[in-house]
């Protein structure tokens, strides 16, 4: 995530981080579905409008970064050197964000998702606008010569690549493998 430059800025994302951090503590300690944006108000020390500034819904409180995500597949498509062949540069960006998800620590939280309807469903309509912008970014790319459909089913397949490997029980060889795939499909697809 990028650091914020101005004193506003900053105590603004102090504020956000503060309550991301207090409703990820308390949906762990209580459970998702027992703590309410209420909760996670008074515990973090600001009102419920200020929760709904920073976060649209309860969902998006366990996946504050997600912005930060999306940003870094796109980027990886588009801050990647001139030379450099994309699928390399995407596979190696899915593996740092799926070395992330799988970190120590993580496994609660990924329960709690997998546990929660709520929350498997905000997650699946997130990788679709994670699909959608990366194809985008692909679209637009210059130096990627590909049809509309070759976009789209590469950037899903990346995301679906990140999904399955923060499932696996060797996430690094489950990016590998789809990886091999998406580039076998995306070397078929060339002009």
């Amino acid at each position: 995530m990028t650091e914020p430059s101005g004193r506003r800025e900053r105590k603004k994302a102090a504020t956000r981080q503060k309550i991301a951090d207090t409703a990820l503590r308390l949906f762990l300690e209580r459970g998702y579905d027992v703590v309410g944006i209420r909760d996670v108000a008074a515990e973090a020390d600001v009102a419920v409008t200020t929760v709904f500034a920073h976060f649209a819904s309860k969902e998006a409180l366990v996946f504050e970064r997600d912005q930060d995500f999306e940003q870094r597949l796109t980027r990886a498509v588009t801050d990647r050197p001139p030379l450099e062949p994309l699928i390399p540069a995407l596979h190696r960006e899915v593996q740092a964000l799926v070395r992330h998800c799988t970190a120590e620590g993580s496994a609660p939280v990924r329960r709690m998702i997998e546990g929660s309807p709520a929350l498997r469903e905000y997650e699946e309509s997130m990788s679709l606008r994670h699909a959608h912008a990366l194809a985008a970014a692909l679209a637009a790319d210059p130096r990627v010569s590909r049809s509309t459909t070759a976009c789209r089913a590469t950037a899903r397949f990346a995301i679906d690549a990140y999904a399955l490997a923060c499932r696996a029980d060797d996430p690094g060889a489950t990016v590998d493998e789809v990886f091999r795939m998406i580039k076998a499909a995306w070397e078929a697809t060339a002009p």
